[in-house]
């Protein structure tokens, strides 16, 4: 992982667009814009030209008690260009320098609310560490990379000094709510349950880009602003860069990867896109309520062809041919017996008394159990005892002991903790930043 792992998803989130942005809109109903060059996510672009950024070297705005100079500012520009490649023009030139001043008013808020803890420090080491990381995921020696920020007329230490404040920030808000965001048995099986159900549905491995329309002057700036991005990506600007440096969604740490979804959980906009696109095709700006979308289709699979149960049972022999009353008495004796079973206890009830037989049925297809079995199958919980079931060969009682989704590969519980913290994570750090800039006092000069 690289610079990636310290984005906050609301350092560079904002996206100037106006009248000097793309004038034409996208059609109205979602289409491809094109095919991203797989090429592009593995290697940077030579270096462009460092464009003649117009401003001064005076003090451009306060952040408390902080400057930010137009030096700051045109050093800031320079890196995001050369993060993104997204190639600088007299349309889009506004946008990076609206981006890069954001980015440096919540690094600012950063680094005075790092300071407030002493015992945080981020090392040297640390930070020549995650260039090095950075390097090898280009293929470039660390020297060799730096050498190419140099290139775009970007100063070593204002790479470092970002990577210090983004490698603390990351380490404070892992300390601070850690506690918070930890994630209950409950929302973990909860999870599970959903991912099961979904497995008969189609699903889509994506990506996203997300412009939200409060923070860069209404829905048309955004979408303005997202027929950039669009412009540029299918010029061969890396996905994974643009969507760190643009989208406020909190997929962008992961450079807008949002990872598979299924089908009917997205707005009707975007599940829309989701069957026009194919795999490796970009979408045209997707307009939503509140902001808009740029979906990338990294992959597309059909749903789960089997869903796989763990049965156990014990069971009453009684022939199709039993009277009522055969079927009544056996009826009751399982359902006395029933809330004294779990999955661990009812082969070894079954064994020791007299008339009942008991099963462990394995693993197996819900479509390839009896028919009376898959109702049971499909809908209980893992670890309950069903109510007596009446088949030919008798009266059962069935334990689901395990249930996994079969024909494509599942999370597990292990997995699926681990997403859902990130997830509460980063909503607790978006927070945490969001009541730092209400607090401050910040001046443009």
């Amino acid at each position: 992982m690289g610079l990636q792992r310290y984005m906050t998803g609301v350092a560079i989130a904002a996206l100037l667009a106006g009248s000097a942005m793309a004038q034409t809109a996208p059609p109205a109903q979602p289409a491809a814009a094109g095919r991203l060059n797989p090429a592009a996510e593995a290697a940077p672009a030579p270096a462009p030209a460092p464009p003649a950024f117009q401003m001064s070297d005076g003090i451009l705005a306060t952040v408390n008690d902080s400057v930010i100079t137009g030096f700051d500012l045109r050093q800031r520009m320079l890196l995001l260009i050369a993060m993104t490649q997204v190639q600088p023009t007299a349309e889009n030139i506004p946008a990076i320098q609206q981006q890069a001043l954001n980015a440096l008013i919540d690094e600012r808020l950063q680094m005075q609310e790092l300071a407030s803890y002493e015992d945080l420090t981020v090392t040297d080491q640390e930070v020549e560490q995650e260039i090095a990381a950075m390097a090898q995921e280009v293929g470039a020696s660390p020297q060799a990379y730096l050498d190419f920020l140099a290139q775009g007329g970007i100063r070593p230490v204002t790479l470092r000094e970002q990577i210090r404040t983004q490698i603390g920030w990351s380490q404070l808000v892992g300390g601070r709510f850690q506690s918070r965001a930890r994630v209950s048995r409950s929302a973990v099986e909860a999870a599970m349950r959903q991912v099961s159900a979904a497995a008969a549905k189609k699903q889509y491995l994506i990506g996203e880009i997300y412009i939200e329309a409060s923070r860069v002057g209404g829905q048309q700036a955004a979408l303005n602003g997202a027929n950039q991005l669009v412009q540029q990506m299918v010029q061969g600007a890396p996905f994974q860069a643009v969507a760190q440096q643009f989208s406020a969604a909190p997929s962008a740490t992961r450079g807008g990867d949002a990872g598979w979804v299924v089908e009917g959980t997205m707005q009707p906009a975007l599940q829309q896109a989701l069957d026009q696109l194919e795999v490796g095709q970009l979408s045209r700006p997707i307009p939503v309520d509140g902001g808009v979308y740029i979906i990338y289709m990294r992959d597309k699979r059909d749903g789960a062809s089997a869903s796989l149960v763990q049965i156990r049972q014990v069971m009453i022999e009684l022939p199709e041919t039993a009277g009522e009353a055969e079927v009544a008495a056996a009826t009751q004796r399982l359902e006395a017996l029933r809330p004294q079973l779990t999955c661990d206890t009812m082969l070894a009830r079954a064994s020791s008394e007299q008339g009942l037989l008991g099963a462990d049925l394995g693993e197996a297809d819900v479509q390839n159990l009896a028919p009376q079995f898959q109702q049971v199958a499909r809908s209980a919980e893992v670890g309950s005892v069903s109510t007596p079931v009446r088949t030919p060969l008798g009266v059962h009682l069935l334990a689901v002991c395990g249930r996994r989704v079969g024909g494509t590969e599942a999370p597990d519980a292990q997995t699926i903790e681990t997403q859902l913290f990130r997830q509460n994570l980063a909503t607790l750090g978006r927070r945490y930043m969001r009541d730092l800039r209400a607090d401050a006092l910040i001046e443009m000069k």
